[in-house]
């Protein structure tokens, strides 16, 4: 690589990390993320036990993050530093996959979509294995791309087989992934020896984590996925790929992204040179076989078929997209649509960083503007009921009201927006008719009510302590399309 070339890469590289690292704190910790909170801070052997019963993947995101939290802390930036290192990290990776598999244009190319794509820039502010999985498996293709190149060299081998091992202790679906790849590198290997050794070991490793998978899926922990219809999730994984969950203008960002992809195959076709055209067909074959395998699955009854879940295709189709863009004849066309595709990624990522209805759920600010409970304990009634978790991050006092009731002096009934789907942009949150707030004998309402953008606050106190039960205050909550639970603090 000349100098330009690596000062673009070092540019590109700077970029991705900009993206990810300098808003990391901004947004609140979710669901899933409160989920790995509360397992990072237990003792380490006390997370190994729990995770059987609180997951859906293998142990090694764990493992890496409790290490990680007993170094960094535990905090958004803490935790999801992790995550967005091991995305940056991704993005010399996605430049060496291309580099190695065309020439350094496409290379750079490949860089600068992954840099800006805000589907990846999300899952790098995630205290999740996303991440993660997307790092390990873009490795296992780069390993896979330079022994199907022509390395000779054993060394190369072992490192694929030994990063392929990694991704599969990361997420159960990147055996779909290191499946295609040896089926591959054993059809074409002259020598099938030293890569069904590899091949034999992988399968060993996954077996290994049969047990833990066939009783994590006894739980039915990811069977949300199923109250979505398998057709819309099989339609929006192109359109999350290119452009993320929402933003404004979503469907006309979409369509554009989706016609400049078309145009860059459209390159490799009739502009792209041998070696262009089998690059190319490399990447959308694993992506698409890769797709269609877990897509397969789902149809048969083992759905989980999820865009997330299937975060390893991204490289491999974005390896077709860079070909045709970085190709040789594509000229200034080529270079056009590339700034025109990362334009509307980085837009994306730009909105999303400036509009609270495109971000989580904001349980920090519904913790800093609840503060601190008065001398006697404060019942916070929650809706929905699964927003527990993460609200407890913010407010560790937070338990269960016992069935037997507690006399408090203060009542607080919170509500965030409706999500209708999965990381979807929320509705408004529920707001009571303004004559007609929700009535709790014996106490008064504080006025004004907190309409926050994100969520929904109304206070009630009394004048003396007065005991209330889960079941005097089931019927309080602000919206009754959701349960609530009902908390105690204090």
């Amino acid at each position: 690589m000349r100098g330009r070339e690596l000062h673009l890469l070092g540019g590109i590289v700077a970029l991705a990390a900009l993206a990810r690292f300098a808003t990391l704190d901004q947004q609140s910790f979710w669901y899933d993320e409160a989920v790995t909170v509360g397992l990072v801070r237990m003792d380490f052997g006390d997370m190994l036990d729990r995770i059987p019963d609180s997951e859906s993947t293998p142990p090694l995101y764990y493992v890496v993050g409790w290490v990680w939290g007993e170094v960094f802390g535990t905090g958004e930036i803490g935790l999801r530093s992790l995550s967005a290192l091991c995305g940056t990290a991704f993005v010399p990776v996605a430049y060496a996959v291309g580099a190695r598999a065309v020439g350094v244009r496409v290379g750079l190319v490949a860089a600068a979509l992954a840099a800006v794509n805000p589907l990846l820039v999300w899952y790098s502010q995630e205290a999740r294995a996303y991440a993660l999985l997307v790092l390990v498996g873009g490795l296992s293709f780069l390993f896979f791309i330079r022994l199907l190149t022509g390395d000779p060299r054993r060394r190369t081998l072992v490192l694929w087989a030994v990063v392929s091992a990694l991704a599969l202790a990361t997420h159960y679906f990147a055996a779909f992934l290191v499946a295609i790849e040896a089926v591959w590198l054993l059809a074409a290997a002259a020598n099938r020896r030293p890569v069904a050794v590899a091949a034999a070991a992988l399968a060993a490793v996954e077996v290994a984590h049969l047990p833990l998978l066939l009783h994590q899926r006894s739980l039915n922990l990811a069977d949300f996925i199923d109250d979505i219809p398998l057709g819309y999730r099989l339609a929006r994984t192109p359109k999350q790929f290119l452009v993320g969950f929402d933003a404004p203008g979503e469907v006309i960002s979409g369509v554009a992204a989706g016609l400049l992809v078309v145009l860059a195959l459209w390159f490799v076709w009739s502009r792209g040179d041998d070696r262009e055209r089998r690059a190319a067909r490399i990447g959308l074959t694993v992506g698409a076989a890769l797709l269609a395998g877990t897509g397969l699955l789902a149809v048969v009854g083992v759905d989980y078929f999820d865009t997330r879940n299937v975060l390893v295709a991204w490289l491999p189709l974005a390896l077709a997209v860079a070909t045709g863009l970085g190709a040789r004849h594509s000229g200034r066309a080529g270079l056009a649509a590339t700034v025109a595709l990362a334009l509307l990624s980085a837009s994306t990522v730009l909105f999303v960083v400036t509009r609270e209805s495109l971000q989580r759920d904001n349980w920090r600010g519904v913790a800093d503007t609840l503060g601190k409970p008065h001398a006697t304990p404060r019942a916070v009634v929650v809706t929905p009921s699964a927003a527990v978790q993460p609200f407890a991050v913010y407010r560790p006092a937070l338990d269960p009201m016992p069935d037997a009731g507690v006399a408090v002096r203060e009542v607080a009934l919170v509500a965030l927006p409706v999500r209708r789907r999965t990381q979807s942009r929320p509705e408004e949150p529920p707001r009571p008719e303004a004559h007609r707030p929700p009535v709790l004998a014996g106490f008064a309402l504080v006025e004004p009510p907190q309409f926050e953008k994100t969520f929904t606050l109304l206070r009630y106190v009394s004048e003396t302590p007065t005991l209330l039960t889960p079941a005097d205050l089931q019927g309080a909550h602000i919206e009754s399309e959701r349960p609530s639970a009902v908390l105690i603090e204090g």
